[in-house]
C-alpha cells in the first residue's frame, strides 16, 4: 500500500493570495505494508473507534470509499452545527439569520444522505466518521469567524476548498458514489448566499477587501494542512486523490493496481506520473479557488 510521508506545511498567510505555494512534490510516496485491520481496538492515525465491517461491506467498491463518505459525512454534520451557531450569534438581521439557518438545514440533509449510504453499505456511520473528528474540529477551531463577513467567506471559500478535495477523490470512485458526493457538494446555495452579501458589503466599505482576502488565505492554508493530516493517516483515502495515474477501471481491480504501482514506484517507474497527476490536481484546486475569490470581489492572486 502507499502512504504519504514527509509533507511540509509550505504556506504563508501573509504573502500569498492563491492556494499557498503549491508544488508538485506536496505529496511524497514510499511503499509500506498494508494498514492494520481497523477493529474495535482502534484506528490507525487519527480519531477513535474502528470499522468492523469494512472488508465485507466494501468488497465491491474501491478502497477509500468508506473513508471518503465518512469524512464528508462528518464535515457536513459539523457544517450544520457551525452554521447554526453562527446564525444565532453573528447574523446582523433576522433575514440573514433565517437564510443562514436554511443553509445549515441543507447541510444536515446532506449529512443524512451520507449517513444512509454508509448504513446501506453495512458500515456504522459513527465508526466511519470517527477517524476524521479531530482534524475537522481542529480546522473549525483554527478558522472560527469573528464577524458576519468572515462567516460568509468561510461558508463559501473555506467550505469550497475542502469540497474540492472531496470532489477530486470522488472522480475515481464508482458512478453511484460520485453522484452522491457531487450532489452533497453542490455550491449553488452557498454561492448565492455569500456572494451577494459580500459584494454588497465591499461596495459599501472597500477597506474590508484586504482583511477578507487575508482571512480566505488563512482558511486555505489550514485546509491544506488538515488535508495532509487526513491523507497521511488514511492511505486508502490518499490513493483516491492520485488514482488518476492508476491503470484499470475505477471500480474494479484497484487494489491490485495500487500494489502493482507501488512495486513500479519502488523501481522509479511511475513516480513521474504521480507528480504529473498531483500537479494537475492542484492546478484544478487553484483555478476553483481563484474563481470563488473573484466571485466575491476579492483578489485571488498576484
Amino acid at each position: 500500500m502507499i502512504a504519504l510521508i514527509d509533507v511540509q506545511r509550505s504556506h504563508s498567510y501573509t504573502a500569498v493570495y492563491s492556494i499557498p505555494q503549491v508544488r508538485t512534490d506536496f505529496f511524497m510516496f514510499k511503499e509500506v505494508g498494508r494498514p492494520a485491520a481497523r477493529g474495535a481496538g482502534g484506528v490507525d492515525g487519527v480519531g477513535r473507534g474502528g470499522r468492523n465491517s469494512y472488508a465485507a461491506s466494501m468488497s465491491d467498491s474501491p478502497p477509500g470509499v468508506v473513508d471518503l463518505l465518512g469524512v464528508l459525512a462528518y464535515a457536513e454534520l459539523t457544517a450544520f452545527l457551525r452554521m447554526a451557531e453562527d446564525a444565532a450569534t453573528l447574523s446582523p438581521t433576522l433575514n440573514d439569520r433565517a437564510a443562514l439557518s436554511e443553509l445549515a438545514a441543507s447541510e444536515y440533509a446532506h449529512f443524512r444522505l451520507l449517513r444512509d449510504r454508509l448504513s446501506w453499505l453495512g458500515v456504522d456511520p459513527e465508526e466511519a466518521m470517527a477517524p476524521f473528528v479531530a482534524a475537522i474540529d481542529d480546522w473549525h477551531a483554527q478558522t472560527r469567524p469573528g464577524d458576519w463577513l468572515e462567516t460568509l467567506v468561510k461558508a463559501y471559500v473555506g467550505t469550497g476548498i475542502a469540497g474540492d478535495f472531496y470532489r477530486e477523490a470522488a472522480r475515481h470512485v464508482e458512478p453511484e458514489t460520485r453522484k452522491l458526493v457531487n450532489e452533497v457538494l453542490a455550491e449553488e446555495p452557498r454561492s448565492e448566499f455569500a456572494v451577494e452579501r459580500v459584494r454588497a458589503a465591499l461596495a459599501e466599505n472597500p477597506a474590508n477587501a484586504g482583511r477578507l482576502a487575508l482571512w480566505a488565505r488563512r482558511m486555505v492554508g489550514e485546509a491544506l494542512s488538515q488535508a495532509h493530516r487526513l491523507a497521511a493517516a488514511r492511505p486508502e483515502l490518499a490513493v483516491l486523490l492520485v488514482s488518476g495515474a492508476l491503470p484499470g477501471d475505477a471500480a474494479q481491480g484497484r487494489e491490485a493496481a495500487v500494489r502493482e504501482q507501488a512495486v513500479a514506484r519502488g523501481r522509479g517507474g511511475t513516480a513521474d506520473a504521480d507528480l504529473v497527476e498531483i500537479g494537475r490536481m492542484f492546478a484544478r484546486l487553484t483555478e476553483q479557488h481563484g474563481r470563488r475569490m473573484a466571485a466575491l470581489g476579492l483578489v485571488p492572486g498576484p
